[in-house]
């Protein structure tokens, strides 16, 4: 009976966290180039269930009754990388990849005294007061040369990444594509960071100009999956309260007798 509590307590503490990662989902389904996030559960504290001294068979041997697990736990919380719906926006320094799910814009996000080099597929971009290409939270987009700094916005960006102005190859966009996207982990202001495990690859889709990769979140689901966690949540606060029902009677009432 008190395991019983314990597995519907850790039960809600689990889907609570599942919650977080649904609510965040839902939160930027509108974020361009934003990658959704998926709970993966895996079974906790499975053991082998065995009956003591029952006098059934006059053994005293125990005898097995099968495998119980006690509840589930959050193995991890992966990222998936699928390429979201292109949107025509006509704007200049609007820049989306497509046919590749593992390459990614690389920024520069200051450190201290030095850059650190980030990704994304958020590829509405700006023009900043000092002609550089920025995001939208004002790190600098790179280019094979270093920032890419404009003259204004009227500039071409062609499939290969070629920056054009005034009819001069200005500089290129800096793509970087990961065979493994799944390594990257997740920074904050729609950018990922690189890990130990993250492995180059070579790009193999383009780059389109006045146009961005629109969230890969399907709204519907995500509300399905809401739903779904809440009424677990829901079960499992009902079954506390039952065992905790049950509980009292035999501690108050089978006990007096």
């Amino acid at each position: 009976m008190i395991r019983g509590l314990y597995t519907s307590g850790y039960s809600m503490l689990t889907l609570n966290r599942k919650m977080d990662v649904v609510s965040n989902n839902m939160a930027n389904v509108n974020t361009n180039g934003f990658k959704k996030d998926v709970v993966v559960f895996e079974e906790f504290s499975d053991v082998l269930a065995r009956r003591f001294y029952d006098g059934s068979d006059h053994s005293s041997r125990p005898v097995r009754i099968g495998n119980m697990t006690l509840y589930n736990d959050i193995a991890e919380v992966h990222t998936g990388f699928t390429q979201g719906t292109l949107e025509s926006t006509g704007i200049s320094t609007d820049v989306a990849i497509d046919g590749d799910d593992g390459a990614f814009f690389c920024i520069a996000v200051p450190q201290g005294n030095q850059f650190l080099e980030y990704y994304t597929r958020d590829g509405g971009f700006k023009i900043d007061s000092n002609g550089r290409l920025v995001t939208r939270d004002g790190y600098q987009v790179m280019g094979q040369n270093g920032p890419v700094i404009l003259e204004g916005s009227d500039f071409t960006i062609t499939y290969r990444g070629e920056i054009i102005q005034n009819g001069e190859t200005v500089d290129f966009l800096r793509i970087r594509k990961f065979e493994n996207p799944e390594s990257l982990r997740k920074y904050g202001f729609n950018l990922l960071t690189a890990t130990a495990e993250s492995q180059d690859g070579e790009f193999e889709g383009t780059i389109r100009q006045g146009f961005v990769e629109r969230s890969n979140v399907d709204a519907v689901k995500e509300m399905v999956d809401m739903i779904t966690v809440l009424r677990a949540y829901e079960s499992n606060q009902k079954l506390i309260q039952y065992q905790d029902s049950t509980l009292e009677k035999a501690v108050n009432e089978i006990g007096r007798v």
